[in-house]
């Protein structure tokens, strides 16, 4: 029995579901949070132009695209685009017209270029 569960993501099953401010314009709906040592799994919502600045991931981080594109200095991830960004490497994050992802984190990022105002 799986411990929590979201239906029919790809197709549009996040429409319906919560979410709260995350970063800027990014808003998050977690599918399971961080606990201890735990990776974390969300949901994450871009809005037109929004960013996360450049940042590092202290673990594994894999991203699946199910609206929209989002994008960074190695380039742009459409619907249904995966991608995998291993421990130790670095980028910024914006998606120009919007997106939605299904992330997980085996630890959180670290910031390390805040953005701007």
């Amino acid at each position: 029995m799986p411990e929590t569960k979201r239906e029919l993501l790809t197709s549009g099953g996040w429409k319906d579901l919560p979410f709260e401010p995350f970063r800027g314009d990014v808003t998050i709906h977690w599918i399971k949070p961080f606990e201890g040592d735990q990776p974390g799994v969300a949901l994450l919502k871009y809005q037109a132009g929004a960013t996360v600045p450049r940042h590092r991931h202290e673990g594994l981080e894999t991203i699946l695209v199910l609206k929209g594109t989002q994008s960074d200095e190695a380039g742009d991830y459409g619907e249904g685009s995966y991608v995998v960004n291993a421990a130790g490497t670095e980028h910024s994050v914006w998606s120009d017209a919007g997106c939605v992802v299904l992330i997980q984190w085996d630890r959180p990022v670290k910031i390390i270029e805040e953005e701007t105002a």
